[in-house]
């Protein structure tokens, strides 16, 4: 595993905020969430509750702030925190311009700093799902939940992993690399479109870390591209997307 992922991964999104400038304008306008790298509708994952009225809401690696607007025009009460200054700063605009009430912090998902139980609801898409350390960056999770609070997240499926070649290039319907031991993958030098340190686990790995932590599994879900879904998108073709799950949703509780 690579040294200090923190601070690459900060380096890596505070270079590349401009180019998610338009895609979170979009974000932001939308009427129904749309998840992951293919824009899979809320109506079919269900990440969030309907009603979040009183409940206080927090998104772990928020980036430029548009799931936890969604949370807002739910009736939340909202925190969002960023390692990235540059993301943040995109976030804070589209609040203004939408009259967004929502409190930003700029840190590092693994150690936010904020009190105990402070939050009833708990949610990361491709933030700290998959830029922490899993084992860090859930327990600071379960540290923040009050008993019975839920945390909701969506990353990379372990096969979209290991069916992606060393040098970075597209995912095959071959197998890259090993599945034991999974921990994640530096794509820091790769020659195919280079980014940070991701993490993931094998299913075993995330159970057993979830079951140390007392977190327990309420759902799990395997997300697929859409049928219309053409293309490529971050590495992975359309057409593997459809046959593969490219990406996955746990859905965890805290002990009341």
């Amino acid at each position: 595993m690579t040294g200090d992922y923190v601070s690459t991964n900060k380096d890596i999104w505070n270079a590349d905020a401009p180019n998610w400038a338009e895609f979170a304008h979009r974000q932001w306008t939308l009427e129904t969430p749309e998840w992951g790298t293919w824009n899979n509708s809320e109506d079919g994952i269900n990440m969030l509750p309907a009603d979040m009225a009183q409940v206080d809401a927090i998104e772990l690696g928020s980036g430029t702030g548009y799931v936890a607007y969604w949370m807002l025009r739910r009736g939340a009460r909202v925190t969002a925190i960023d390692i990235s200054a540059e993301q943040l700063a995109t976030a804070r605009d589209l609040a203004a311009q939408h009259d967004a009430d929502i409190t930003f912090i700029e840190g590092n998902a693994e150690e936010t700093g904020l009190p105990d139980a402070s939050f009833d609801f708990v949610i990361s898409e491709y933030g700290a799902s998959i830029w922490c350390k899993p084992e860090t960056w859930l327990r600071e999770a379960w540290r923040l939940l009050r008993p019975g609070g839920r945390l909701v997240f969506l990353g990379n499926h372990p096969l979209s992993l290991i069916c992606s070649p060393l040098d970075g290039s597209p995912a095959q319907r071959a197998l890259h690399r090993p599945y034991k031991d999974m921990w994640g993958a530096d794509w820091t030098e790769v020659e195919y479109e280079p980014t940070g340190v991701c993490f993931n686990l094998t299913m075993a790995g995330w159970m057993d870390l979830f079951a140390q932590i007392e977190f327990a599994v309420t759902r799990y879900q395997e997300v697929y591209a859409p049928d219309h879904a053409m293309g490529e998108r971050a590495a992975i073709p359309a057409d593997w997307a459809k046959e593969y799950p490219v990406e996955q949703v746990w859905h965890l509780s805290k002990p009341a």
